[in-house]
């Protein structure tokens, strides 16, 4: 299956792309329509966060998906989109960044990306949006985040530009999607070889109000991650926060 076409629309500021590019697809959009701004005013994160997206400072885009798969086989898009964000920022900028489960991209462990995965109803079928925040300087966030939040500029040691960047996301998102399409399977098994969560990780767990701890022991073929706590029980984790516990991310609420 080839990869989708982009049509890119570029905006100097937005609340959100994730919320363009739903309102898009609500109204007929066809997959692969991308909204880019050079800001975002309300921009979000997963669990109802904010994001944090002032001008100039990141690529902040949003990718409209119509896929024609089982909806068991939903639950791997964010999985497939932190593997092409993955790519990259290999191509582009020579980084080789970790993913923490479900899709956040790191370097040296610190938050390098976000990635909100949203899916919603329009009349051409359910759609998938696919939000990609990526902090291009130290910039792109607040002094009090740069112990758990650092950027390409300081990874790959140069200024780097959405011009860079953007090209290269958008035709590994394309080669990925082609690739879940396909095989979901070896979605999962390449997600596994680029994340040091995906095995044998230290790991706190939060879910809703619930808290633990134990080992991760792979994923399940839907995406979920698997972790072994002290007593020996394999717990599968669906929704929720993971903190490694040898860094201060164990730290965080």
């Amino acid at each position: 299956m080839s990869p989708f076409q982009p049509t890119i629309i570029h905006f100097d500021s937005l609340p959100s792309t994730n919320t363009e590019a739903a309102r898009h697809a609500q109204q007929g959009a066809d997959e692969g329509l991308t909204i880019v701004a050079a800001e975002q005013t309300a921009g979000r994160g997963r669990l109802e966060r904010s994001w944090i997206s002032p001008a100039g400072a990141g690529l902040y885009t949003s990718i409209v998906l119509r896929p024609r798969l089982n909806p068991s086989v939903w639950s791997l898009i964010p999985l497939m989109a932190a593997l092409a964000v993955h790519d990259a920022l290999n191509e582009s900028c020579g980084i080789a960044a970790d993913i923490k489960w479900p899709n956040d991209i790191l370097f040296a462990e610190r938050k390098l990306c976000g990635i909100l995965a949203e899916t919603i109803e329009t009349s051409a079928g359910r759609a998938a949006i696919v939000g990609v925040g990526i902090n291009l300087t130290s910039q792109s966030f607040p002094e009090e985040l740069k112990e758990s939040a650092t950027s390409v500029e300081a990874a790959a040691g140069k200024v780097v530009s959405i011009g860079e960047v953007l090209p290269s996301l958008l035709r590994a998102l394309g080669n990925r999607y082609a690739q879940l399409q396909d095989d979901q399977s070896q979605i999962v098994t390449d997600w596994l070889a680029h994340s040091t969560y995906g095995h044998n990780k230290r790991v706190s767990v939060t879910s809703g109000y619930e808290q633990f701890s134990g080992t991760t022991r792979g994923l399940e073929s839907d995406g979920a991650l698997r972790v072994e706590t002290e007593s020996g029980e394999i717990r599968i984790v669906r929704a929720g926060d993971v903190f490694s516990l040898r860094g201060k991310e164990c730290r965080e609420p």
